[in-house]
This record gives structure tokens, C-alpha cells and sequence, in this order.
């Protein structure tokens, strides 16, 4: 499957020069001006790695990545800070916020090429060891991102398989509704929470499930949800 990776940088020309050089390397593209577009994407699909200019309009990098890193559905993804900003202060400061490479401009493209590769190879080892949810034919893989009942492959959105995942990795425990949002969504989300109930209710009619104690998803009242193992 091809690889894909978000570009986020404000200027267009370094954009496109980083966007030629990953195409080159077999990379599928998607380039944004700011984070607030990226997040936007977030939402609907999540890409295999991500490089990040930190002078933004909007939203800087930095606070950008500390929200990549701090909402369970982004932390996995490998962010390469791509800058001009090259004192050691800076660097320390991105790598502590959770980035796996700081890049500093001007870069050389096979410097560039090689430093995304090698983040990949990182994160393909991890997704290897990461373990498989199965229970009553209902099957997660984190690797392949995939799930499945009874051998049929089930399409979710990505939220939705994060909080499945979530709920599976905590099969027979009853969690909060708070424990769930802030998990799934974000320490920093201040939505409704009946966006909760509504992604639990999809995955309900995906699964074919009923909302008893004999489905897959249990309403523990007074406290949130349970995963049936």
C-alpha cells in the first residue's frame, strides 16, 4: 500500500519542492498552508507521516505538534520538523514535544528522502509488535488498521476504530464517558458529549449490535460504556 505523507508548510515554493521530492520516493502528497487545514484532514483520513514547518500562520508548529502528540489518534504518527529555526534551544524544544527528527533549511533533498524513509521504518517496526484484539469473531488489527466480524471486513471511520480500539484494549471494563473523550478525542476537546453517543451508536449498527448486555458495546448507566469479551 502507498505510503502517504502531510506536508505543512506555508510557503508555496518549499512546498512544492518537498512534495516532488516524496512523490519521487513513492510517496503519496498532501500539502497544506497551516495546521488548521491539516487537522481538518485529520478528521477523515491519517497519513503515514508528517512534516512540519514551526513559523505557521494561525497556529505555529510547536503547538501543532503538541496537539498531534497529546490526542491518541495522531500520537503514533511520525512528525519531522522541516525549519529555519536551527539553534539548539528549538531543537531540544521540538524533539521534547514529541518530533522524531528536526530537519533545518535549506535541506538537501536526498538528506531529506533518507530521513523520511528511515521514520517510516520506525513506525512499520512498531506497528508490527503492536498486538491484535479478538474477541467473539470480532477482530482489530492495529497494523493493518482493519477490522473485521466473522471474516467481513467492517468499514469504520477513524474515529470510530479508535474508540473501538480503545474500548477492546479495555474489554470487560467499564470507562467513563470523560476517560473515553479524553482518550479517543483529545485531552483538550470541549465538544458535546453526546458526539460520543452518536459514534457509539454507529458502531453499534456497523457491528449489528444491540445496545444489551449481550452485544459487543454494554451502556454501563451512570458511567459510560463496557466492551463484552
Amino acid at each position: 500500500m502507498q505510503k502517504h505523507a502531510f506536508v505543512v508548510e506555508d510557503d508555496e515554493n518549499i512546498r512544492e519542492i518537498i512534495q516532488c521530492a516524496l512523490e519521487s520516493s513513492g510517496l503519496l502528497v498532501s500539502g497544506f498552508e497551516d495546521a488548521v487545514g491539516m487537522f481538518r484532514a485529520l478528521e477523515e483520513e491519517r497519513p503515514d507521516v508528517i512534516l512540519l514547518d514551526l513559523m505557521l500562520p494561525r497556529m505555529d508548529g510547536l503547538s501543532a505538534l503538541k496537539k498531534l502528540k497529546g490526542d491518541a489518534a495522531s500520537a503514533r504518527i511520525p512528525v519531522l520538523i522541516l525549519t529555519a529555526k536551527s539553534s539548539e534551544t528549538d531543537k531540544v524544544a521540538g524533539l521534547d514535544l514529541g518530533a522524531d527528527d528536526y530537519i533545518t533549511k535549506p535541506f538537501g533533498v536526498l538528506e531529506l528522502q533518507a530521513r523520511v524513509r528511515a521514520a517510516l521504518r520506525r513506525t512499520s517496526g512498531e506497528l508490527k509488535r503492536e498486538p491484535v484484539y479478538e474477541y467473539r469473531g470480532l477482530r482489530l488489527s492495529r497494523a493493518r488498521h482493519e477490522v473485521t466480524l466473522n471474516g467481513e471486513k467492517i468499514g469504520l471511520t477513524l474515529k470510530e476504530f479508535d474508540l473501538l480500539q480503545f474500548l477492546m484494549e479495555n474489554a470487560d471494563r467499564a470507562v467513563s464517558r470523560n476517560e473515553i473523550l479524553d482518550r479517543v478525542w483529545g485531552s483538550g476537546y470541549t465538544g458535546e458529549t453526546r458526539t460520543l453517543d452518536m459514534h457509539i451508536r454507529s458502531l453499534r449498527q456497523k457491528l449489528s449490535d444491540t445496545a444489551g448486555d449481550g452485544g459487543f458495546i454494554a451502556t454501563v448507566r451512570g458511567v459510560g460504556y463496557k466492551f463484552n469479551a
